[in-house]
């Protein structure tokens, strides 16, 4: 049976896109190349082999020819990990979901306190480790949430799990999630429990959900019983995936991949977040380098398990350059890596469209699928 394995390495951006100004990037964002730059050379050798590092524009990387590689220009109005993922399965956004640099607006905040039957603290832009830094303390007195947005389309509410119940607070999203509509289509509302107190500090849990728009009929729906991994599933509201337990972090993915591997699924599907939650929108570019070093291990681990059949992609959503004054994602290229025992070897160059990856896809599994160029 043949398999198609992609690997979303969220945030791990290759290269400035040409349209990165008009997102507000100015800086000149190159994830990788700049992690790269700061952190040295990274011990990674299977991501090096595979060209991944050349795909970013890391000139002092090496690539054996075992793979085909290259870049993918986004073609939606966006940068964040919705619009990439739909993107990859077909779905092209051509109008921007809503921003709300100055807070939500003041009838939509007012609906939705009338539903919780709760006032809202904060409703700002804001790094999401700040704001509980901020405001955890009069959250834990008041009961009342803490919402916040950024530069993405999302809605999101943090609460204490020792105050507000996990269930509940998902009760919550899924009350902003009806109320936010046209023209407050927000994208996605997050919930983002938290523990800790103001004297040890409050910490993200694991516990996190989104709640994102109904996604468009996608190459997901026409393969049907996708095995996703990490936040994939949710990114499409589940539909076309095989019930499997939430996983939160790479080194959850890794095992899940495993048991992945030894089912019957012809599409495997993951996110794998790490790079983007824990270091790219906490500016942390050593951190970012060994969580790729990490990744390396499970990549090599994966490689050695695969059939002679399989097809596996390596691929980005966004970028999310950790060297940058900005916490937040940055429009760039994501990289590609295409390996299998029928592939081309060696540079691909630069690919117009996310649609790449589905194409691909479907041309492996032998799904007839009309959107996007095939890597293959």
């Amino acid at each position: 049976m043949k398999r198609a394995i992609v690997i979303v390495m969220d945030g791990c951006g290759a290269g400035e896109a040409p349209d990165a100004a008009a997102f507000g990037d100015l800086d000149h964002p190159a994830t990788i190349r700049h992690v790269w730059d700061v952190a040295g050379h990274l011990n990674a050798p299977n991501l090096a082999r595979l060209g991944f590092f050349r795909a970013c524009g890391v000139e002092d990387s090496f690539a054996n020819g075992a793979a085909e590689w290259g870049r993918l220009r986004e073609l939606s109005m966006g940068k964040d990990s919705v619009t990439g993922h739909w993107e990859m399965m077909g779905v092209v956004t051509e109008t921007p979901f809503p921003t709300y640099p100055n807070g939500f607006p003041a009838d939509l905040v007012e609906a939705f306190e009338a539903r919780i039957q709760h006032k809202v603290l904060g409703n700002k832009p804001a790094s999401g480790t700040a704001i509980i830094a901020e405001l955890g303390s009069e959250h834990v007195a008041s009961g009342n949430p803490i919402l916040y947005t950024s530069a993405d389309s999302v809605w999101q509410l943090a609460c204490h799990i020792a105050v507000v119940a996990e269930e509940k607070l998902y009760e919550w999203c899924r009350v902003a999630r009806e109320l936010c509509v046209k023209p407050n289509d927000v994208q996605r509302v997050i919930a983002r429990p938290f523990d800790g107190d103001e004297q040890t500090g409050f910490h993200r849990t694991e516990g996190r959900k989104d709640f994102p728009l109904e996604a468009p009929a996608n190459l997901v729906d026409r393969i049907g019983d996708v095995f996703g991994i990490g936040v994939i599933p949710e990114l499409f509201g589940s539909r076309g995936f095989r019930p499997v337990r939430r996983t939160q972090s790479n080194a959850e993915h890794a095992k899940m991949l495993d048991e992945a591997l030894e089912s019957d699924a012809r599409f495997i599907f993951a996110n794998f977040e790490d790079f983007d939650m824990l270091y790219g929108h906490r500016n942390d570019p050593v951190g970012f380098a060994h969580a790729l070093e990490a990744f390396d291990v499970t990549l090599g681990q994966l490689l050695k398990k695969l059939k002679p059949d399989d097809l596996l992609i390596l691929t980005a959503d966004h970028g999310n350059d950790p060297t940058s004054k900005s916490t937040d994602h940055s429009r760039e290229y994501v990289p590609f890596v295409v390996y299998g025992d029928e592939v081309p070897e060696g540079p691909k160059g630069d690919i117009e469209g996310m649609t790449a990856i589905g194409a691909t896809v479907a041309r492996h599994l032998g799904v007839s699928w009309p959107i996007g160029q095939s890597l293959t």
